[in-house]
């Protein structure tokens, strides 16, 4: 079996989305290959957002927004939408998901935490399903995180 691939798409990719690929990243320790991209990127990530992912050790403050592609859409086992509604392309054969969250731009970080908490209750359970198929004989995956 070949390494997932996960991309999680919002409007801005300032927030919910990073937060997402973050998690993912750290918890999958490279068995999945995550991406993160925005319909309408912003210039930075949510300071926010940054803040309450430092608080779990996991270092958003280098990452900056990605321009949502066909062909991060199109190279991606599973897509999950963050409240981007139709701009992102669909493909046939392709999983997508919807996560109804709360946006988190300009909130402040007490308000953000909860955000954090739901995203990465969905990415655990997210996870422990990508890998349920996967065996500790198949090749080292390549770590990534885009």
């Amino acid at each position: 079996m070949t390494v997932p691939e996960v991309l999680f798409v919002c409007v801005h990719n300032a927030g919910r989305s990073q937060m997402a690929a973050g998690l993912l990243h750290h918890h999958a320790r490279g068995r999945v290959l995550v991406r993160s991209a925005g319909s309408a990127p912003a210039d930075t990530i949510n300071p926010a957002a940054v803040a309450v992912m430092a608080e779990l050790g996991i270092d958003l403050s280098r990452r900056f927004p990605q321009p949502l592609t066909a062909e991060a859409v199109r190279s991606a086992d599973v897509v999950i939408t963050m409240g981007c509604g139709d701009a992102c392309p669909v493909f046939p054969g392709k999983r997508y998901l919807d996560w109804q969250l709360d946006d988190p731009a300009g909130l402040p970080a007490e308000q953000v935490r909860p955000i954090r908490d739901e995203i990465d209750r969905r990415v655990q359970a997210l996870l422990a399903e990508l890998l349920a198929g996967l065996t500790d004989e198949e090749p080292a995956p390549r770590p990534e995180h885009r």
